[in-house]
């Protein structure tokens, strides 16, 4: 483990310091490195470790980024692969029948998914400065001054707040974060009974209600409704067993707490995701209510489209205006999951005039466009970045196909192991020159004779060749000419060499 916290750190340099170390930081920093950029990690816990296991899931889509970095079995050989997607805890959406490779989800606690990305960001080389945090900060034309609670400071070219809806980046940085003020707050907790807990979901007027043995079979974690809004994520146990009494009429004798927290379904997001060289991802950009396990994904695929377009900045091939797209691309969809949450958060409600509406959209949801629709939605299937008109591809999550190159069988998504974009050609070998780019976009001629389909669209006409950007998305589709392809490859990766 490359850990600096022994270190003497005073003024050291890197190209980039990524502030936090949960899934978005550690997703953030394993592009970087892929990309060979200097990049360090500055995490306040001294070891990888949490509190409690925190909830925690994989959609598809995650694993598709994953699967596109090849490291998506380190996950799923530690989870249990389900149908997750749901909406409003309405039965599970199934996405058994989408067209994908990885067409359900991954049950599996944040704890590990943390784990396995910090043993994967320390195979990797970066740096970690752990037992510290972020205290101040200063950028200039030419980099950011970043100063660390041991007294010791850094230097980089852009620093990334990816620490959690408090975020002390964003705050500094003066970047507003309007939204929604709660409606409601949950203690979550995980300890020990010396009843035997009522375990499963009990509905309440203000929502839902949960708790259920833990995987040693002992410990109980339980998710319980506050009677009044409370804020701040320090409640106490007494605070706790009020709660289990007003909602089951017992504390069921709860002791060793073990983890105690609140949460609420305020929901919020940056005004901006970028000041000059600071940028903001995961919570530090969005906060939201945990419905339908949405915030650890959106963290995630929020870095893995930075990446890749910061490494660029950072290396001289692209100019600082790429930047930009991370906003346009990025701030829609969590604008999208904010909204998704809130409209669970109030179908989620035990009154009446709720239950009826849950009732109808139950039954929405029992047929086959509608469920694909949601379906989609929740499992970030469906994200389609606006790249202009063209080809139903373009702008699309590209299929992980099985082709046949001269070098044998490959599966699209190992095209990316490296975040290097890629020209899958399958036309004529050698037709499309990008001699220009050749040390930033990978050229690979293959054949395809399946057919083309994607979520929820279905079947697709077959492109001829297609830019795939290091995040999977495409950027360009080919019609047999090479129309459009300069441009595009100017646009994503830099002007030609």
């Amino acid at each position: 483990m490359h850990d600096e916290s022994r270190q003497s750190v005073a003024t050291k340099n890197h190209a980039v310091v990524i502030a936090g170390g949960g899934p978005t930081g550690l997703m953030l920093a394993a592009e970087l490195a892929l990309a060979r950029v200097d990049v360090a990690i500055v995490e306040r816990r001294k070891s990888q470790a949490l509190e409690s296991t925190r909830a925690g899931g994989l959609h598809a889509r995650t694993i598709e980024v994953l699967d596109q970095r090849g490291v998506a079995d380190r996950f799923l050989s530690q989870g249990k692969v389900m149908q997750v997607a749901g909406f409003a805890m309405i039965r599970p959406l199934e996405i058994s029948d989408f067209p994908i490779r990885h067409n359900y989800g991954l049950a599996l606690t944040q704890n590990h998914i943390e784990r396995i990305l910090a043993e994967w960001v320390e195979e990797l080389g970066v740096p970690f400065y752990r037992g510290r945090e972020v205290t101040s900060f200063t950028q200039d034309e030419n980099g950011v001054d970043v100063e660390l609670s041991d007294g010791s400071s850094l230097r980089s070219k852009y620093l990334v707040g990816c620490d959690g809806g408090r975020s002390l980046i964003r705050k500094k940085a003066g970047i507003d974060f309007p939204g929604w003020e709660p409606s409601i707050s949950y203690l979550i907790a995980e300890c020990s009974m010396t009843e035997e807990p009522a375990a499963g979901v009990r509905h309440g007027e203000k929502g839902i209600n949960a708790m259920g043995k833990m995987e040693d079979g002992t410990r109980v974690r339980l998710v319980l409704i506050e009677q009044d809004i409370k804020l701040g994520d320090k409640p106490t146990v007494a605070e706790l067993r009020d709660a289990l009494v007003a909602v089951y009429g017992t504390d069921f004798g709860v002791h060793d707490v073990m983890y105690l927290s609140r949460f609420t379904d305020a929901a919020r997001q940056a005004a901006s995701y970028r000041d000059r060289r600071v940028l903001l991802a995961g919570d530090a950009a969005h906060v939201h209510g945990p419905m339908g396990g949405q915030g650890l994904n959106l963290g995630v695929q929020d870095a893995v489209n930075l990446g890749w377009k910061l490494a660029q900045v950072v290396r001289g091939t692209a100019p600082q205006t790429l930047l930009d797209t991370y906003q346009t691309e990025r701030h829609p969809i969590g604008a999208r999951v904010l909204k998704i949450t809130m409209a669970q958060a109030a179908l989620m409600r035990g009154d009446d005039r709720t239950k009826a509406l849950h009732e109808k959209m139950s039954e929405l949801l029992k047929m086959d466009e509608p469920r694909k629709q949601y379906a989609a939605m929740m499992s970030a299937l469906d994200i389609h970045y606006d790249f202009g008109e063209g080809h139903p591809l373009l702008g699309r999550a590209m299929p992980d196909l099985d082709l046949a190159t001269e070098s044998g069988p490959r599966r699209v998504f190992s095209l990316l192991h490296d975040a290097r974009p890629a020209l899958l050609n399958l036309g004529a070998p050698g037709a499309l020159d990008i001699a220009p780019w050749a040390d930033r976009v990978r050229r690979v001629d293959a054949r395809y004779t399946g057919g083309w389909a994607l979520p929820v669209l279905g079947a697709v006409p077959a492109p001829i060749a297609v830019l795939i950007r290091p995040d999977g998305h495409v950027a360009w589709v080919g019609d047999g000419t090479d129309k459009g392809l300069r441009e595009a490859l100017t646009t994503w990766f830099g002007p030609p060499q």
